[in-house]
């Protein structure tokens, strides 16, 4: 083992950087060479590299994104996409990779091991929090932060003239930053693709709080819980109260990564490299009970994280 090759792909999350930095030092504190992939899975078809070293990945920690860039790419799924990649990999002669990102970065690098034969370790990057056999993902922390800098100000408003406001943050298919974020944030109403909701309903205990009290409702919904601005007009229509919507969107991708974001990337950057060194052929790194940990890769890629519902259910006690 003398080159590791990372990627990041798919979309960004802060502490990517992070990750990249432990991973670059990790790898050369064990006398290995690094060379970085640039613009994700599009760059290793393409052949863009480029050396890192300690240096390479100083003042980075702090940053959102990611150095290497990312790009999504459909050639990736590909029989001629995985056999180009194959070929820059060994053109560079790298012996093992690490690829940080989602669900969508694994399954891709799981087609890479079986092309190429080379060790693959993944490390879980993704706002969503949405991949099996870890409790977290790098990016999620700051995201659910990022979310509620801005519902904690929208709040402020929300009392101030006495309205309901409906607030969308992401979550196409899954509800892990919703739940927290509502959770965290004392939210009335939390609503996520996993569990059905009822307009109808939510409109009656709207006026049920209106009625012993509450001038102001904050709801908060992932992207894929439903139509926001379908919703929006539904409470508007039926209650008569003033809702309004607010699409957080991209910015909870970037900023700087919390705290904890760092220490996971710090940790599960320097893992991937561990594991390389001790001769792991297909696995992804991550935290499991506090403690960092690996699953295979085709676990990651095939089982479906679950919600936690209890979270669900003390939220909805809590919001009376």
């Amino acid at each position: 083992m003398h080159i590791i090759g990372v990627v990041t792909a798919g979309g960004d999350a802060p502490g990517m950087n992070a990750a990249i930095r432990s991973i670059v030092r990790t790898a050369i504190f064990h006398g290995l060479e690094v060379i970085g992939i640039e613009r994700g899975y599009a760059g290793l078809i393409e052949g863009q590299v480029r050396h890192l070293g300690p240096r390479s990945v100083s003042g980075i920690i702090n940053l959102g994104g990611t150095m290497l860039k990312t790009a999504r790419c459909e050639e990736i799924k590909t029989e001629q996409g995985i056999q180009k990649a194959v070929n820059t990999l060994k053109t560079q002669k790298i012996d093992g990779l690490i690829a940080i990102g989602g669900d969508g970065t694994f399954r891709a690098a799981r087609e890479l091991h079986q092309a190429s034969g080379l060790p693959i370790i993944g490390v879980p990057a993704t706002i969503d929090n949405d991949v099996a056999g870890t409790d977290t993902t790098i990016g999620f922390d700051t995201a659910v932060n990022t979310a509620l800098f801005a519902i904690d100000r929208i709040r402020d408003t929300a009392t101030s003239l006495e309205r309901i406001f409906v607030v969308e943050v992401m979550g196409r298919k899954r509800g892990f930053i919703a739940l927290a974020v509502g959770l965290a944030e004392g939210a009335e109403f939390i609503l996520v693709p996993e569990i059905k909701h009822d307009l109808e309903e939510i409109c009656r205990k709207l006026e049920r709080g209106r009625r012993n009290g509450k001038t102001s409702e904050i709801i908060v919904m992932a992207e894929g819980a439903g139509n926001s601005v379908t919703i929006v007009e539904h409470i508007n229509r039926e209650t008569g109260y003033d809702a309004r919507l607010t699409v957080l969107g991209h910015m909870q991708r970037g900023g700087p990564p919390t705290a904890q974001s760092r220490i996971l990337a710090n940790q599960l950057g320097a893992h991937a490299v561990e594991l390389i060194l001790r001769g792991a052929q297909k696995n992804m790194v991550g935290i499991q009970g506090g403690k960092v940990a690996s699953v295979d890769l085709d676990y990651a890629c095939k089982e479906r994280k679950e919600l936690d519902t209890s979270l669900y259910r003390l939220a909805e006690i809590l919001s009376s």
